[in-house]
């Protein structure tokens, strides 16, 4: 992600314009030449990360001339002849290199880069480019960098240091020793770089340039006319599947075995679906005929094409059911929008992910596919912000002119000590990946960053405002100061987690029902705005099931498979791990423990019924019952004193009980025993072996809820502990653990 850096993650080059500044303006002469930038396209997936970049230095012809070079299966009648869509842009290619040997296979993809590398120095020669830019991890590319490489051209490489799982990692880790320059999009890329004794100084954090499209192509209002365009005037958003799956050339015979049980599970589901060809890898060509052998191109809920516009194609990704292949658009692009993905076999396995992303590895079943599809198809997922933030390619522009042309070609290695090396250890991995945490409370508005540790980095507290406008902006300005600062701590942030007090769907971020105390949160979605203004994945559940969770991963609840929390505050709440899962019930009510009937014939509750544990032991009921001694003249005793302008409250109560009020005494007796007969019922319900009591009232129960359980409960269940909270915030750090424990990347 584009944020939580210990530096900041852009700069690096800034301080190279620093100490080179003496030499710049000694140059002044030389700086105002152009740049002459070559840039070289293989095919049409690159094509879509270099396009943006080829507009920018465009825009700015009294800096750079810009060259264009299209090879490779661009030229291919088979592959769609995309270098069209290049000239459609109103590129002008100044050369086209027949370069692919056909056949499909391991041999051919050999002699591709063999003709590529016959072809290309002619064109480099004549084209004299102070930089070229090369993409990715093609064998097209490989030649490319071999040829600048050995004709002494600088070679920038986008989109290095990442890590798939195949025979492309190989590629992209050569084409990055030949290459002089980086632009990476991910922080766990550049440190891959560096560990691979590339340069820090020569290594741009920029985000993928294709981002820089993404992030606003989903606000357009045109997408329905291109899914009619592309699936048929009757297909909905949402209600289609995009297909792109290609072959793995390390494991030719499983791709395909693959490729045919994906399609069988895509007849199966009886989906509109638009299905992409594959790449011009070794295996493709089998593919096409398993497609062509199951009549895929006549089925009428299939649209089988060759090749669809980048600009096309991220709308009707953006929109779709479900995206299934193992394209790295599924694993990159694709969360941007929050589109569900279903990424067969290991292709893309070792890919940074998304929530979105279902990994199906053995994918050896119909069955399993089909299961997948029906997991996947339709949801929708906060977008991730992974791979870039949309600001990409001004980065880039500004890198390369930092480029100082005098200096040796002769690339420098950085060979780093053992001792010196960049920390991998876990606790240092650990202190930085954090969470934002926002804390919803009846009076304030608490934003925390909190570490994979659960320590409490900083805090912000502001007042509730009333509405929810209000309440959303402040939400929003709070989190981007934390997310500001969490720079500055060298936190990266994962997500934002929410507890809030009421009723929520966590599944769609929508509070469903709010507490009396937080008015106006009725059927409110949460999530939507914050992922949308923070590009950050958003987590939102109750307040009583955070605290369970806070519990689970850093307090009494760590290890235990069956427990409860309860929570006693202003109310009561609470929630239940049962087999080490938050139970939430099917209509999200799960644990409301406040509200378990205790007396038939009790004080009302402010849910409308009587009898509550809530109407007899929260810190609302107890205020209640110390006004209602205080107005009898029978809750001071001698050394207490309330002034005017002082609320009575609970704790007027407990100190009055302490000093030996025995009306106040009783009052707390009751409560006691309401709250333990209330936790007699849970424990006969599901029999936990935990029982935490949390909040400010929790050191104030334990004994009489202990006292209860041995007098009441079945002898089974009498010897369940019962322990105290040592957890401050369990509401910040149960918000912080939905982030925490979503950051592992989620496979089938």
């Amino acid at each position: 992600m584009m944020q939580g850096h210990a530096i900041n993650p852009h700069e690096l080059y800034y301080l190279r314009t620093q100490k080179a500044q003496p030499k710049m303006e000694q140059s002044e002469k030389r700086l105002k030449k152009q740049l002459r930038v070559c840039v070289a396209t293989c095919n049409r997936a690159d094509y879509s990360k270099l396009a943006p970049i080829m507009f920018g230095i465009k825009s700015h012809p009294e800096i750079f001339d810009l060259e264009v070079v299209v090879l490779g299966s661009h030229l291919i009648d088979d592959y769609g002849n995309t270098f069209r869509m290049i000239e459609q842009d109103e590129f002008d290619i100044g050369s086209k290199l027949h370069t692919i040997v056909r056949g499909e296979d391991e041999a051919a993809m050999v002699e591709s880069v063999g003709l590529a590398l016959v072809k290309l120095p002619d064109v480099l020669q004549r084209l004299a480019p102070d930089i070229l830019l090369v993409h990715g991890d093609r064998f097209d590319a490989l030649a490319l960098a071999t040829a600048a490489a050995l004709m002494n051209i600088r070679i920038l490489h986008l989109e290095g240091g990442e890590v798939s799982g195949t025979i492309d990692d190989s590629i992209r880790h050569a084409i990055s020793k030949l290459a002089h320059y980086h632009a990476v999009c991910t922080r766990s890329a550049e440190r891959h770089l560096i560990s691979m004794c590339e340069d820090h100084s020569r290594i741009l954090l920029a985000g993928c340039p294709s981002y820089d499209k993404l992030l606003s192509a989903h606000q357009r209002d045109y997408y329905i006319d291109i899914i009619k365009s592309w699936l048929g005037d009757a297909v909905k958003e949402q209600d289609y599947i995009v297909a792109l799956q290609h072959p793995v050339t390390t494991d030719i015979k499983n791709s395909i075995k693959i490729y045919e049980l994906m399609l069988d599970a895509l007849i199966s589901f009886n989906k509109k679906t638009l299905v992409l060809f594959p790449n011009i890898d070794a295996g493709s060509k089998e593919m096409v005929r398993v497609m062509r052998r199951k009549g895929i191109e006549q089925h009428p809920n299939f649209r089988a094409v060759k090749h669809v516009p980048f600009d096309q194609f991220i709308q009707l990704v953006a929109h779709a059911g479900c995206m299934i292949g193992n394209s790295s658009c599924g694993v990159r692009e694709a969360g941007a929008f929050g589109t569900p993905v279903i990424n067969l076999g290991t292709r893309q396995t070792g890919r940074e992910t998304g929530e979105n992303v279902l990994h199906v590895r053995d994918a050896d079943t119909h069955n399993k596919i089909y299961h997948a599809l029906e997991l996947q198809f339709g949801k929708r997922y906060p977008c991730s912000k992974i791979y870039g933030d949309g600001n990409a390619v001004q980065r880039i522009l500004k890198f390369m002119q930092t480029i100082d042309l005098s200096e040796p070609l002769q690339k420098k290695f950085c060979f780093p000590s053992v001792k010196e090396c960049i920390s991998q250890d876990i606790d240092h991995i650990l202190e930085t990946q954090s969470a934002l945490a926002v804390d919803l409370g009846g009076t304030n508005l608490r934003v925390a960053i909190i570490s994979m540790k659960g320590k409490v980095v900083k805090k912000y507290v502001q007042l509730n405002p009333k509405t929810f406008e209000e309440r959303i902006e402040l939400i929003l300005t709070m989190c981007k100061q934390a997310m500001a600062d969490a720079v500055h701590l060298n936190c990266r942030i994962l997500g934002v987690g929410v507890s809030t007090g009421g009723r929520v769907n966590p599944q769609d971020g929508i509070v469903l029902h709010s507490t009396k105390l937080i008015n106006e949160w009725s059927s409110v979605d949460i999530r939507t705005p914050l992922s949308s203004a923070l590009h950050l994945p958003v987590w939102v559940d109750n307040d009583g099931n955070c605290a369970a969770l806070a519990e689970r991963k850093f307090g009494h609840g760590k290890g235990i498979e069956n427990f409860v929390t309860i929570i006693t505050g202003t109310g009561i709440g609470g929630g239940i791990i049962q087999h080490n899962e938050l139970i939430h019930g099917s209509t999200f009510c799960a644990a409301e423990l406040g509200h378990i009937v205790v007396s038939l014939e009790g004080p009302e509750c402010m849910c409308g019924s009587h009898g509550c544990i809530e109407a007899y032991s929260s810190g609302l009921a107890l205020q209640r019952e110390a006004k209602r001694l205080h107005d009898e003249d029978l809750l001071l005793m001698e050394g207490m004193t309330v002034n005017n302008k002082e609320q009575v409250n609970a704790i007027h109560l407990i100190d009055a009980a302490c000093l030996g009020n025995s009306k106040a005494e009783s009052v707390l007796h009751t409560a006691g025993t309401a709250l333990g007969l209330g936790i007699v019922n849970i424990l006969h319900m599901i029999n936990p072996s935990l029982v935490i009591l949390s909040g400010v009232l929790a050191a104030h129960y334990e004994n009489p809820v202990r006292q209860v359980i041995s007098q009441r409960a079945l002898l089974s269940a009498q010897d369940t502990k019962v322990m105290v909270s040592e957890l401050e915030d369990p509401a910040l750090l149960g918000a912080a653990s939905m982030v925490l424990d979503y950051t592992t990347r989620r496979t089938y």
